[in-house]
């Protein structure tokens, strides 16, 4: 096995029972990276000497019998977005080109509390504010699978790390999709936890010592090689957070004790005003024809279950206050950054108002109000009810991605063809992930197999909103179905480099 395409437990098995060291873990992801970093430009930033020295104290302290956790001497990277004690964290925004935190966001330190080593940060999107992976200080990132196009973004550098073998696990952030699309497009794994089971604390945006203003969109997750090490990951980072008091202090639900034949699953390949691409249809008809012959119970649904056209058009409305027009109209941003927000949102009205479905919400962003505001909290408690009610009736929901695979490099904004049809960037790109920020569910993305051009294609499982072990564990069996078509389809583990 080449330990750089090893999963985060098989390699903390592994340096457990000594088969393999935590420092050649750590010198073989260097090595991995110096040999391709340069063209797909993954990692922003290493941490290579304080790395190694973690490294060594990994294999010393296990030597004396000591175990620092479930990731003892695992090397682990972290998307720039998300704050590192003494490691530049910028978010791609060069007036943080040199900010070292004081403090680890908590979901760092609760994988340093484990054992992981953070060796390096992922590249991200700009503040995390586009579908692609691309800013002033860290440039382009491209995707292993075909370098002219792109990883996804705002979490891009991520995927891209873990496809291209430069680290078994990552952590991630998604207020649109930002953890979903990067591993649709690289052909990893991903998980976005129900709304507030997992702390942001630390996160930015929050740009530092800002007051808060992101308060039900975002969620930080993982991105891996396999489910069990989603599954590993997120019983480690999930909790109550006195940083993040509004993150209950529940316990993990148990898991789901059920064969796939005993499990009711809704499915759809999209919705017309969201049309998918053939590849995409196919890939999914394909996951369902197998779980179908396990005798699981599947049933197409479509938009009279739940109606995703209402809450697409909502998700405009909010995050209009979440993270547009009430930081920029409240003044708690400085004066470069208000600009950046202010021209960034018009771009992303005129896109969404270039469709049909979502201009009637337009007269709850524009202008924006607090009375406006209530009365959009007020529709989302709405939608989020109609989808747990709508999920009452199954054990999980799968659905698109995206409208297409990963498309080639291009600007902000500009139409993404799906099957030679133009679509609004951010409809083709974020149709079927912003609706699932909006009611708060937990949604894991699995890959289930490649397109013609042989670029990944994933699918979106969705889960009750608390019942995120249970939604992992039905990602775990219809992990094996997946791997099956892969197998079929050809060598998914390794990307051209």
């Amino acid at each position: 096995m080449n330990i750089v395409f090893a999963t985060a437990s098989q390699l903390a098995q592994m340096i457990r029972d000594k088969e393999v060291s935590a420092v050649e873990v750590l010198d073989a992801y260097l090595e991995q990276i110096a040999k391709h970093n340069g063209k797909i430009n993954a990692i922003a930033t290493l941490d290579r000497e304080k790395a190694l020295k973690k490294a060594k104290e990994a294999d010393e302290a296990l030597a004396q019998g000591e175990n620092w956790g479930a990731l003892h001497g695992v090397p682990v990277t972290i998307k720039d977005t998300i704050e590192t004690a003494g490691l530049l964290t910028t978010a791609g925004y060069p007036p943080l080109k040199n900010y070292l935190p004081q403090q680890d966001a908590t979901t760092v330190a609760r994988l340093k509390a484990a054992g992981a080593i953070i060796f390096a940060k992922t590249n991200p999107a700009k503040l995390a504010g586009d579908y692609q992976t691309n800013n002033p200080l860290f440039g382009q990132t491209n995707n292993p699978w075909n370098l002219d196009y792109t990883p996804g973004g705002s979490s891009g550098g991520s995927a891209a790390a873990i496809a291209a073998g430069f680290s078994a696990l990552e952590l991630g952030s998604d207020v649109a999709g930002s953890i979903r699309h990067p591993a649709h497009y690289c052909g990893v794994y991903g998980f976005m936890p129900t709304d507030r089971r997992v702390s942001t604390a630390g996160h930015i945006p929050e740009l530092p010592g800002k007051p808060k203003y992101i308060r039900h969109l975002l969620r930080i997750g993982p991105l891996a090689r396999s489910i069990e090490d989603l599954q590993l990951c997120f019983s480690l980072i999930a909790g109550a957070d006195i940083r993040q008091p509004e993150i209950p202090p529940l316990p993990l639900d148990p898991p789901i004790d059920k064969k796939l034949s005993e499990l009711k699953i809704a499915w759809t390949y999209g919705y017309d005003f969201l049309p998918t691409s053939q590849d995409t249809r196919s890939c999914i008809q394909s996951l369902i024809n197998r779980l179908t012959d396990t005798g699981c119970y599947l049933e197409e649904c479509n938009s009279t279950n739940f109606d995703w056209e209402e809450a697409l058009a909502n998700y405009s409305a909010f995050v209009a206050y979440e993270l547009f027009a009430s930081a920029a109209k409240l003044g708690i941003l400085p004066g470069m950054w208000t600009g950046i927000v202010t021209e960034f949102y018009a771009r992303t009205q005129t896109a969404f108002k270039s469709a049909t479905p979502l201009a009637k919400k337009g007269n709850l962003a524009f202008p924006p109000s607090m009375a406006k505001y209530n009365i959009v909290l007020t529709e989302r408690d709405r939608t989020m009810a109609q989808m747990d009610r709508f999920m009452e009736r199954w054990d999980a929901w799968i659905c698109p991605v995206s409208m297409t695979p990963a498309f080639p490099h291009c600007s902000f904004g500009q139409s993404i063809e799906v099957d030679g049809v133009k679509f609004p960037y951010l409809l083709a790109c974020g149709g079927y992930t912003m609706p699932l920020n909006f009611t708060g569910s937990p949604v894991v993305v699995i890959p289930i197999g490649k397109s013609k051009s042989g670029l990944p294609i994933g699918v979106q499982i969705v889960g009750k909103r608390w019942q995120d072990v249970k939604l992992l564990a039905i990602a775990k069996l219809a992990e094996g179905i997946a791997k099956k078509i892969n197998e079929i389809a050809g060598d998914f583990q390794h990307p051209c480099l």
